[in-house]
């Protein structure tokens, strides 16, 4: 009986070596692991064995038991870190898998072109919150308490002197507080007014104001300014105008239209058959604003602007509804992309 455990090893030890495959470790479990396997076979003629050799033959038995289990196991292992390396094999000779990739938003990249534009021109970049004072984002640009002008502006009170911005002009009223002339610098950032959602208007938007603050700057200045921004912007060939207007900061104030690049002047829906299409307002800062900031009228003077960026991006990318720019419609971000 020990001979023949002995002769089991040998070909347990063998047939363990020749495991190639997944197949051939489940034949090796069944031929000598499983409950009519040779292992087991053995152990049942255990009862025929002389009781003076029953105890060691039985510890043969045992160590010929674990040493096929633990072949098994060893090559179970080897096979189960074999599949873990293949499924993690890269093949760098293959061409690269092509992702899908974003595009910057709309309004995101006319912001990014206008502020180039200006950089280019001189000008810095300023920001400001969003969460704005009553004297700020009111009483420095000239609107009293019982202004008039403040019902141009439907605003979101936050507190009773705490305020959504309702445009970037409170920034420049910062920027001159923190600095001394001469400054020339933009302002964009998002805006909010408590309008009725349509195709025309949002309760949340965008803006790009200016300012530029010296001794001697004239109203020449800000149109020659202005007028090589919408060349370049629009096209060398944009027609412009400048009409008389009111804005409680800046006096004498002005709106800025360009020759509708839709209709070539002839006329159309979008430029309401006019001809022309309101790209900005504008104007010379008013000597109150000067004022309240501790600069002396008498001495400085300077030019402000501002913009709508959705209203910029809608006449030039031709989007009939400001509410596509905010749906995330992903055909409307795909088209513009």
């Amino acid at each position: 009986m020990l001979e023949e455990i002995s002769k089991t090893k040998l070909e347990i030890e063998a047939a363990a070596a020749n495991i190639s495959s997944r197949e051939d470790l489940q034949a090796f479990r069944v031929t000598y692991l499983a409950r009519k396997g040779k292992i087991a076979s053995l152990f049942a003629r255990l009862r025929d064995v002389p009781p003076e050799q029953k105890r060691s033959v039985g510890q043969e038995l045992n160590a010929l038991r674990s040493f096929a289990e633990e072949l098994f196991k060893e090559r179970e292992k080897h096979f189960e870190e074999s599949r873990k390396e293949k499924k993690g094999f890269l093949d760098y000779t293959l061409p690269g898998r092509e992702f899908p990739l974003g595009h910057t938003h709309i309004v995101s990249r006319t912001i990014a072109d206008i502020q180039s534009i200006f950089v280019r021109m001189g000008f810095s970049i300023a920001t400001g919150p969003e969460l704005e004072s009553d004297y700020y984002n009111f009483e420095t640009l000239n609107f009293p308490a019982d202004h008039p002008a403040r019902d141009m502006q439907d605003t979101f009170f936050i507190e009773k002197d705490v305020v959504l911005r309702t445009h970037t002009s409170p920034v420049q009223i910062r920027l001159m507080e923190s600095r001394k002339p001469p400054i020339r610098a933009i302002m964009p950032g998002r805006c909010y007014r408590n309008e009725v959602i349509s195709a025309r208007s949002h309760v949340q938007f965008h803006q790009i104001e200016g300012l530029c603050v010296d001794t001697r700057v004239t109203f020449t200045d800000l149109k020659s300014t202005l007028v090589a921004f919408a060349r370049e912007f629009y096209g060398e060939t944009t027609a412009y105008r400048f009409r008389p207007s009111y804005f409680p900061f800046t006096e004498p104030s002005a709106e800025m239209d360009i020759s509708c690049f839709l209709c070539h002047g002839d006329g159309c829906r979008v430029c309401k058959f006019t001809g022309w299409l309101e790209v900005l307002g504008c104007g010379m800062v008013d000597p109150n604003v000067f004022k309240a900031v501790g600069y002396d009228p008498e001495e400085l003077t300077g030019y402000a602007f501002g913009m709508g960026i959705e209203r910029t991006a809608m006449l030039r990318h031709n989007i009939p509804d400001i509410r596509l720019i905010f749906e995330n419609d992903a055909r409307m971000l795909r088209q513009l992309g």
